[in-house]
Order: C-alpha cells, then sequence, then structure tokens
C-alpha cells in the first residue's frame, strides 16, 4: 500500500502531490465506511490520540475527535483553558506531559504559527496541524478539495476564488497550496487592506471586485471577515463591507453559469453572505462539514502507519 512521504501533516506545503492524491483516495474510503448504518472501523484501535486545543473550536474540534472514534482510537481531551498553561507551563512541557501517559498523535491548534513544527522537531509523537495562528489549516484544505472534486470533478483547469479575509486566515493560504498542487487557478478577492502584498508572487491573480470574481470563478470559495484577529480596523463598518464583498443568491442567480459556492465556517450570516445564498442550490457548505470527517479519517489512518 502507498504511504506518505512524511511522518506529520504540518502544512500543505510540506506535502508531495502524491500525498495529497493519497489522502483524498483513501478519504473517498471512509466516505463509504461513514454512510454505512455500522459506522465504526478497528483501524486505530491500538492508537491513542490526543486534541489539544490553545484556541476555541468548534467544528474542527468535533470532526477530528468523530474522525478518531469511527477509527476506534482512544482519545483524550485537552483545553489550554482548563490547564497548567494558565500558571505558566510552557507548550513543550504541555504535550510532553501528555504523551508521558503514552499518546501515539497529537492533533493541534495554536495562536502562533509555527508552534506545530515547533513541536514535530521535539518530540517523536505524529502532529497534525489543526491550524496554527493565521499559518496553514491543512486538513480544512484537503477537505475544500476534496468537496470540489465530488461536485465538480478533476480541478484541473478550474478557477476557484477565495472571497474575504485573506490576511487572517489560515484557510486561505493551506487552500492556495493544495489548488496549485492540483492544477487549478487560484484568484483571492477581498478590500486591498485584507489582501497580503506577497500574495502576487505566489501565482494567483488578486481582485477588489467581488463580481468581476464570481464572474470569473467556477467555484467561490468565501471566507469569513475574523474580528477576533483584528487589532486595528481595517474597513469602515460591516455594513460597508457586506454591501462591496456580500455574496447573495440574486448576485449567483445573475450569472450566465453555475458555479459552486463553499465556506469554511462559521458562516457571519448577512455580512460575507446573505442566508440565501448559503442556503441556496449553490452551495455546498453542509457537504464540506461531512467531508470533513472522511479527510481527518484518511489523514489519521495515513499518519499511523508512520509509527
Amino acid at each position: 500500500m502507498p504511504s506518505l512521504s512524511t511522518k506529520h501533516l504540518l502544512g500543505i506545503k510540506q506535502l508531495q502531490n502524491a500525498d495529497i492524491e493519497l489522502i483524498l483516495d483513501t478519504a473517498r474510503e471512509f466516505k463509504e465506511v461513514i454512510n454505512r448504518p455500522i459506522k465504526k472501523v478497528p483501524s486505530l484501535r491500538d492508537i491513542t490520540i490526543a486534541n489539544v486545543f490553545f484556541e476555541n473550536s468548534t467544528r474542527t474540534r468535533l470532526s477530528f475527535e468523530l474522525a478518531e472514534k469511527r477509527l476506534s482510537a482512544d482519545v483524550v481531551n485537552f483545553s489550554s483553558a482548563s490547564s497548567s498553561v494558565k500558571k505558566g507551563e510552557t507548550l513543550l512541557d504541555t504535550v510532553n506531559n501528555i504523551l508521558s501517559m503514552k499518546v501515539d498523535m497529537v492533533v493541534m491548534r495554536h495562536s502562533s504559527p509555527g508552534a506545530p513544527s515547533f513541536l514535530a522537531k521535539h518530540i517523536d509523537a505524529n502532529i497534525v496541524n489543526a491550524g496554527d495562528g493565521t499559518h496553514e489549516h491543512p486538513t480544512q484544505a484537503l477537505l475544500d478539495a476534496y468537496s470540489m472534486q465530488e461536485k465538480v470533478g478533476d480541478l484541473r483547469g478550474k478557477k476557484v476564488a477565495i472571497i474575504g479575509d485573506i490576511l487572517h486566515s489560515r484557510v486561505a493560504l493551506s487552500n492556495i497550496f493544495c489548488l496549485q498542487k492540483l492544477g487549478a487557478e487560484v484568484m483571492v478577492c477581498g478590500p486591498s487592506t485584507l489582501i497580503p502584498k506577497h500574495l502576487p508572487k505566489l501565482g494567483v491573480k488578486v481582485g477588489h471586485n467581488v463580481h468581476e470574481a464570481l464572474a470569473w470563478c467556477d467555484i467561490a470559495n468565501v471566507l469569513r471577515i475574523q474580528l477576533e484577529r483584528q487589532q486595528i480596523k481595517y474597513f469602515p463598518s460591516l455594513r460597508e463591507y457586506s454591501l462591496y464583498f456580500g455574496i447573495t443568491k440574486k448576485m449567483l442567480d445573475a450569472l450566465d453559469k453555475e458555479i459552486v459556492l463553499m465556506h469554511p465556517g462559521p458562516i457571519n450570516r448577512g455580512v460575507e453572505l446573505s442566508s440565501d445564498a448559503a442556503d441556496s442550490s449553490h452551495s455546498i457548505i453542509l457537504n464540506q462539514v461531512e467531508n470533513g470527517v472522511a479527510v481527518r479519517m484518511a489523514v489519521l489512518y495515513l499518519l499511523a502507519q508512520k509509527n
């Protein structure tokens, strides 16, 4: 059986094209499993996985936990809010204490970019990056790619617009790397204040008109405004952002083609997406949530083979 080229999933940038294809192919098999009456398989019965989240999370944490339980792994959940981190314990000491309980794999979300890479250099367990600051969120990009392929087939030559708060998004960077490796064309669109200056160097188009972006793309992946990461005001008001960059069903219906609408969640309804757009036939947002479990099952299963 083919295997991953890496022991960890730290970011899409470090993955080879063959790794991405292997994860997506394996996810297709697990998608069949989770749609059976009996949704559990004993693939990771002897593996213990710690979910170590230093930032708040609902969807990602629940998706990983469900994936782990579907694979029959033993699961340990750690939250920094009720831990010794509040007493001044370092990241490395925290994780080493968890590993001393014979944990095989660590799924980690952290506010500092590079935290999972730092851990991977100091401990033996497999590390899965569940989001590090504004850097990467690899499993989100993989589930997005899987969802796109499920809807439109091969992504080679397809046009994908990533619309919204690019500057503060870890999803955007992982999506750009993943889509480019799969042969898609990528555009980012949003206010100039929310688009990093270096992005054109990554080979992506940059736009500031949402109508032009929708007319150009086959797939629109809409990102939320991350107010919790913004230390200053990047635009006058949410109302003005919605007026210039919000997407409505009327806008989608006015296009002379059918496009696919995506969002990693949670949605700020009435800001980046209107409710009728989010719930329309264009949307595959709920498919993304379902596919997230299958993709994360694939990642955990393949990494466990590297032990």
